[in-house]
């Protein structure tokens, strides 16, 4: 299974190779965790990689250990939903 990358932090490598976005909500599937985000703010570009659903939000897959690893990183307190966080990811094409 492929699967996606996030950051809870702004990148500082390759910055141009990743988009801004804001989780709008998560769930489990599969023995993974999905979150649907939206790209944040409407005026960049979108990513011509990322295959997005009817009204720009994306899903991205990833393991429960980089899910573990991004809700610690966020600023969020423990067992609080990360929706409406802003974070940073990069679609892998399917």
């Amino acid at each position: 299974m492929v699967h996606d990358r996030i950051h809870a932090r702004e990148p500082t490598h390759d910055r141009d190779r990743w988009t801004e976005g804001v989780v709008e909500s998560t769930v489990e599937r599969d023995g993974h965790w999905v979150a649907r985000a939206r790209p944040a703010g409407s005026d960049r570009p979108a990513d011509e990689t990322v295959e997005r659903a009817g009204d720009g939000s994306v899903e991205l897959v990833v393991t429960f250990a980089v899910r573990d690893l991004f809700l610690r990183r966020l600023d969020v307190d423990a067992g609080e939903s990360p929706v409406g966080c802003r974070f940073w990811y990069r679609k892998k094409r399917r």
